[in-house]
């Protein structure tokens, strides 16, 4: 892996969402994991609709992962892909066919009853584990939930469980909660593995550019330069860059243009005060702003496509320093 250096600047850029503009999953990817798996939840609650997009979620989750596997790079990953609630398989874990998985994805089902099942997640991890021994490593599971479980045993329980025996595994989450239940649960998860990535599935539906951000955050080793921009805070509700921001931004530029080959993606976080949406497009304007002061530096717009995390919760969203810690900005080269 070539790993040009960290610009770690004293400073901290709060960043946020997408721009409109995709980030391809880039032709020269170094396997972040050997093996993956899909595991879909088939609860009740997964077959109703989502509140924004109006259609059930498990449709939209199909469509979802229709589009991620045929994103993901021609390698020789092993995959899967298996239901919980109830448990099934679809695809045995093996040498990863994307003609096969698309077939199996399609497969899923959307038909079961949405009343009267009771939802027990955590039961179906505890079966999976025996299974999840297997994986070869490092390997990661790309759970799509809602997070409700309102049965058997605590599947954050289960979860911790996982993480205890399971070495060189993560678990990321598309996310379709709709429930506070749901999400405090998916937030749980996340926090139990620095290394874990949430999205909403609602964003992986509307945005090409999240979708392709996710397949090469999940499937593909980071072998370029990362710069880390460390204390550069905006002014409370406000996304104008000042004096010292501006100068650590020139120093960027310099690096960026010392790379004329290379495109360059911003990667924004916030921390956790405020509402999901608010910080999205809060977010947005702060990472918008960033991308315009680099083209004034003279960086092509079309080298630059700026990429929303939302929310960080790599460092502690308990105490101011971590609070400041997340709001930063990372700017790598593609």
């Amino acid at each position: 892996m070539k790993s040009l250096r960290y610009l770690i600047l004293a400073a901290a850029l709060v960043m946020g969402y997408a721009v409109a503009a995709a980030a391809a999953v880039p032709t020269t990817c170094s396997k972040k994991v050997d093996s993956f798996d899909f595991v879909v939840d088939y609860s009740g609650s997964m077959m109703m609709k989502n509140p924004e997009l109006k259609q059930d979620k498990i449709l939209v989750a199909k469509d979802i992962l229709t589009r991620i596997n045929a994103k993901i790079p021609a390698l020789d990953y092993m995959g899967g892909l298996h239901t919980i609630t109830p448990n099934g398989t679809l695809v045995e874990q093996g040498p990863w066919n994307r003609d096969a998985m698309a077939n199996a994805i399609g497969k899923l089902r959307s038909d079961f009853t949405i009343f009267g099942r009771m939802t027990a997640m955590g039961n179906g991890f505890e079966k999976y584990e025996p299974f999840l021994s297997s994986m070869k490593r490092p390997a990661a599971i790309i759970l799509v939930t809602d997070g409700d479980n309102n049965r058997g045993v605590d599947v954050l329980e289960t979860v911790r469980g996982i993480y205890a025996t399971q070495r060189d595994l993560v678990i990321h989450v598309i996310s379709f909660a709709d429930t506070p239940h749901g999400k405090e649960v998916i937030d749980a998860i996340a926090k139990m593995n620095p290394r874990s990535i949430v999205v909403k599935g609602t964003d992986l539906a509307r945005s090409e550019a999240a979708l392709e951000q996710f397949v090469v955050d999940v499937f593909c080793e980071q072998s370029e330069d990362v710069i880390v921009l460390r204390g550069v805070n905006f002014a409370f509700n406000s996304y104008a860059l000042d004096s010292k921001a501006m100068g650590i931004l020139n120093e960027a530029a310099g690096l960026i243009k010392a790379n004329p080959n290379k495109r360059v993606v911003l990667n924004g976080y916030t921390d956790w005060i405020g509402t999901d949406a608010y910080n999205m497009k809060l977010s947005q304007r702060r990472a918008d702003s960033v991308k315009d002061y680099l083209v004034k530096q003279g960086i092509p717009a079309g080298r630059i496509t700026a990429i929303g995390r939302g929310k960080s919760f790599k460092y502690n969203n308990k105490t101011e320093e971590g609070r400041y810690m997340n709001r930063r900005v990372e700017i790598s080269f593609d």
